[in-house]
Order: C-alpha cells, then sequence, then structure tokens
C-alpha cells in the first residue's frame, strides 16, 4: 500500500491487520525515516487537556505520538506490526530519555486487557473491515470507564484513492467505530476539519481529518 491508502501521514500510522509484517518492514527500509517525526496535530488538540493515565498508540510508527505522550507524563504501551518502525521509535524515546512500552503486534492480535486505557488513540489506521468488527470492538474495550477515545482518519477524496487502487470502505472510518458507541459513551467530537499538512514526511496530499473523541461513561 502507499499513502494514499490512508495510514500515518505526519509521523503517521496504522495498524497493520490489512498488509503482513514484511510488506512493512520493507515498506521503512526503504528510506531512514518515513514520517515527520512531529507528533500528530489531532493528539495535540485532544489530548492536551486530558489528565495522564495509561495510554494505547494503535499503530505507533516511528513513534512520534508515543514519545510525545510519556513526555507529557502518560504510562505509554504504543503498538505496530513493523519492527523496523519499533526499532526507530525506540531510538527516538531513548534520545528524548523516555520510556515507551513497544509491542510488536498488531490491535486485534495484541489481545489487550479490556479497560486498561485512560487513553485509546489511534491515527490513519489501516484497520480492515470485517464482518464482526473486530477492530472496533477492540479499540472500544480497550478503553477504561472513565477513559478517552480518540481516531483520526484522513477525509478520503475518493476519486484520488480509487485511482491508486485504494477502497475506504474496505477499512474501518471513525464512524465505524461511532456506530459502536452505546449509552456507556458520550461523543465529544465528531467532525471533519482541515489539518496542518507536515512539512515533511508522507500524508502531503491530505487537507482533511475525520476526528471523532468519545469518553467512556461506564
Amino acid at each position: 500500500m502507499t499513502d494514499a491508502t490512508g495510514h500515518h501521514h505526519d509521523h503517521e500510522r496504522r495498524d497493520g491487520l490489512g498488509p503482513g509484517d514484511e510488506d512493512w518492514d520493507e515498506r521503512y527500509s526503504a528510506s531512514e525515516q518515513v514520517w515527520s517525526g512531529n507528533p500528530n496535530g489531532a493528539l495535540l488538540a485532544e489530548a492536551a487537556g486530558l489528565a495522564p493515565g495509561r495510554a494505547l498508540d494503535v499503530g505507533c510508527g516511528e513513534g512520534a505520538d508515543a514519545v510525545w505522550l510519556a513526555r507529557a507524563g502518560w504510562d505509554v504501551t504504543a503498538l505496530d506490526v513493523a519492527g523496523v518502525a519499533l526499532e526507530r521509535a525506540a531510538r527516538h524515546a531513548r534520545e528524548e530519555g523516555v520510556t515507551v512500552h513497544w509491542v510488536h503486534r498488531g490491535l486485534v492480535e495484541a489481545d489487550l486487557p479490556a479497560g486498561s486505557f485512560d487513553l485509546v488513540t489511534v491515527h490513519y489506521p489501516a484497520l480492515p473491515r470485517t464482518a464482526a468488527r473486530d477492530a472496533e470492538r477492540a479499540l472500544t474495550a480497550a478503553v477504561a470507564p472513565g477513559g478517552t477515545l480518540l481516531v483520526v482518519h484522513h477525509a478520503h477524496n475518493l476519486e484520488t484513492a480509487h485511482e491508486h487502487g485504494f477502497d475506504p470502505a474496505e477499512y474501518v472510518a471513525p464512524a465505524d467505530v461511532a456506530a459502536l458507541l452505546d449509552e456507556d459513551w458520550a461523543v465529544a467530537v465528531d467532525e471533519v476539519r482541515p489539518r496542518t499538512v507536515p512539512a515533511s514526511g508522507g500524508g502531503t496530499q491530505h487537507s482533511h481529518d475525520v476526528v471523532l473523541r468519545a469518553r467512556r461513561l461506564r
């Protein structure tokens, strides 16, 4: 897959339920740095006011979001299927003097303890849709009562995406996650907004984000 799939576009990220580990390792190995090294703007905007606790960064890529959260006082678990990316992320964390718990797994296969995280954040994921809604259920299940779920995706230009051989309908969007939220959740943000386009790294062709932020009430 290419950047048109909606993966990782600041430093961005994806979970990796679609392409295999080898595909992502090959992609990362093709250059010394794929993403900008800066945390995603939607994370800065939506998490800045939250009290630090336990955070899960799904599809952490080269680690910019995870490192920013750790520097802000969060106890961070960050997962990705790409070993090459995790090596770079761990190096980034060492350089910043912070500790992150790195997990070399996809979201569903990681089998994370339910209700364990005060913040679950996923930016620009490639989470294939399944009939059982496995990815959506894994995301919501990981959030602790009182915790926050933040899902950010690109607002795709369908014509452009299809030209690149990517069908957004095959992958989980924030709306798919929102559809699972019942009376146990309070949705704070569900909108399309302009994004700050990175000066470098992938994703410069995307101008808007779809942002979903919700709080688990119980």
